[in-house]
This record gives structure tokens, C-alpha cells and sequence, in this order.
């Protein structure tokens, strides 16, 4: 169990290198959309378009990033929404197993359902190089192959979860370890 926790750290350390990264997109998310409003209303008054597809397409892609990098942080940190009209009065080894059976039959096969049935477009996106249908538009192969990236991600805090969870049941992981190492 020992090793299978050091395992779950390093995944744990990994997903909050990537999400904390990540959290700085939402501030270049959000620069970038108000210069593409302003831009289109002062170009409109100074007779130039000071804005163009391409930022308005990189906003939409640094979104995306926001959400789909975001996704394994999130549930490192047990931010994920879930209706817990019983849970929240559960005590700590029955949450524990409710959220090991929810990864392993329902988080992790989602994930590998979703990377199995969007390889294929993924992989003909790279292989014509697919760019933005729009005019000065960015190149779309990249952000869809960020899909992928970020369902492993997700399935690989899924089982750093899932071994935590199983510390927990088995009563290996001591509540003020568990609460500083997993955000639970």
C-alpha cells in the first residue's frame, strides 16, 4: 500500500503542476477577450480592425485548455459537482467507497470510452493538418488533441484516487495526511 501511495503523490504532484499552469490560462483568457471587445469597438471608431479571427479563436482555445486540463485538478481537489443529498451525512470510509466505485465503474471507463471513440478524429484532424473554416483562423489539430491529453490526465487522478480511497477504507491513511495530500 506504501508504494501504491507514492504512486497516487506523484500523480497528485503532477496534476497540481498542470492546474495550477493552468489556472494563469483563465487570466490570458481573459485579457485576450477584453481586448477583442475593445479592439472591435475602438476599431470601429478609429476605421481599423485592431481584432481578428485568430484571437478570437485563441480565446475559445485557451478556454478550452481551462476546462479540459482543469478537469483532473478539479477532481484532485473534490471540486466536482455531485448531487449529495446522502453523501454528505456518509461517514468517511462509506464516502471513500462510494467514490472508489464511482472511478473505477464509472470515471475510468468514461474516460477510455471518450479517448477510444475520438482517436480516429483526432488522428485525421493531425493528418490533414485541419485549420478554422474562418478566415485568419487558427489551425484546430492541436486543441482536439487535447482532448486525449486531457481524459489520461484524468484517468491517472483517477487512480491516484482511487488508491487514496482505498487507504481510507482500509484505515492506512491518517485523516490529517489525507486531508493535506488529497484536498478531501
Amino acid at each position: 500500500m506504501e508504494k501504491l501511495l507514492k504512486i497516487s503523490k506523484i500523480i497528485d504532484t503532477c496534476t497540481e503542476f498542470i492546474g495550477r499552469c493552468t489556472s494563469w490560462l483563465v487570466l490570458v483568457m481573459v485579457i485576450l477577450g477584453v481586448w477583442n471587445v475593445v479592439g472591435r469597438y475602438v476599431g470601429r471608431f478609429i476605421g481599423s480592425n485592431l481584432t481578428s479571427n485568430a484571437y478570437i479563436e485563441a480565446q475559445w482555445y485557451i478556454f478550452d485548455l481551462v476546462f479540459l486540463l482543469g478537469a483532473a485538478y478539479t477532481l484532485k481537489h473534490n471540486e466536482h459537482v455531485r448531487v449529495d443529498i446522502f453523501y454528505s451525512n456518509w461517514q468517511r470510509r462509506r464516502k471513500a467507497l462510494a467514490d472508489l466505485l464511482g472511478t473505477v465503474f464509472f470515471l475510468i471507463p468514461f474516460c477510455v470510452m471518450v479517448i477510444i471513440f475520438s482517436w480516429d478524429t483526432i488522428i485525421a484532424s493531425w493528418q490533414i493538418q485541419e485549420n478554422s473554416p474562418d478566415p485568419g483562423g487558427l489551425p484546430r489539430y492541436p486543441i482536439k488533441a487535447m482532448i486525449i491529453v486531457s481524459f489520461i490526465l484524468l484517468i491517472f487522478q483517477g487512480i491516484s484516487q482511487a488508491i487514496k480511497n482505498w487507504a481510507i477504507i482500509q484505515g492506512r491513511l491518517a485523516v490529517e495526511e489525507e486531508q493535506r495530500d488529497t484536498g478531501l
